[in-house]
């Protein structure tokens, strides 16, 4: 089934939904057409999974490149280069571009399926318990604002990020510098500089 997921998911990375076919999917694949409706309920079930499967991938990238950003500091001045450095990468060039996208239209997928939202709330929940653990670190030894919830630091530079998205799509975006600049502003409204 992983074959057919990933056959999927990448026909979901260049196509509307609406024009996946699963008899085409099991050609290309090879797998039993009775097999992939007998693991999957539905052809809404096998999008569900390779959109669950595809937002989860990404999820588990942010979390990993977040890992690294408590493990890397010992001061003040690394955690802040720390957190630029991981907004800045998650908000410039075309692939993050790309992937904002991606996750972007799998909520909106989500928004009128129940299932999967519920299937890709558990990946976003782990994303921001993560991202929570850096705005706890920063807070504990007094690097960042502690009147914010370290909940609400992480829910508030997840929006920023994906927000991107809605700027992503305008006819004139700003560029990455611009955005870049932006940020490092309202990154310097939740730290307590020494």
């Amino acid at each position: 089934m992983q074959t057919v997921l990933d056959a999927v998911a990448e026909r979901l990375m260049s196509a509307d939904e609406s024009l996946i076919r699963i008899p085409e999917i099991c050609e290309a694949t090879g797998v039993n057409y009775g097999s992939v409706y007998h693991h999957f309920g539905s052809r809404e079930g096998v999008i569900d999974a390779a959109y669950d499967m595809m937002f989860t991938a990404l999820a588990e990238e942010g979390v990993t490149a977040l890992r690294q950003v408590n493990d890397s500091v010992g001061s003040f001045e690394e955690y802040v280069v720390a957190l630029q450095g991981m907004v800045g990468a998650f908000a410039s060039g075309p692939e993050r571009r790309a992937r904002r996208g991606l996750r972007v239209r799998v909520v909106a997928a989500s928004m009128m399926r129940p299932e999967l939202k519920a299937r890709i709330g558990l990946a976003q929940a782990r994303l921001t318990e993560e991202l929570m653990r850096i705005v706890e670190f920063g807070q504990e030894r007094d690097w960042l604002r502690k009147d914010m919830s370290a909940r609400s630091i992480a829910v508030f530079v997840q929006v920023m990020l994906v927000g991107r998205t809605l700027d992503d799509i305008s006819a004139e975006p700003i560029d990455d510098g611009e955005w870049a600049a932006a940020m490092a502003v309202l990154l310097s409204e939740l730290l307590n500089y020494p």
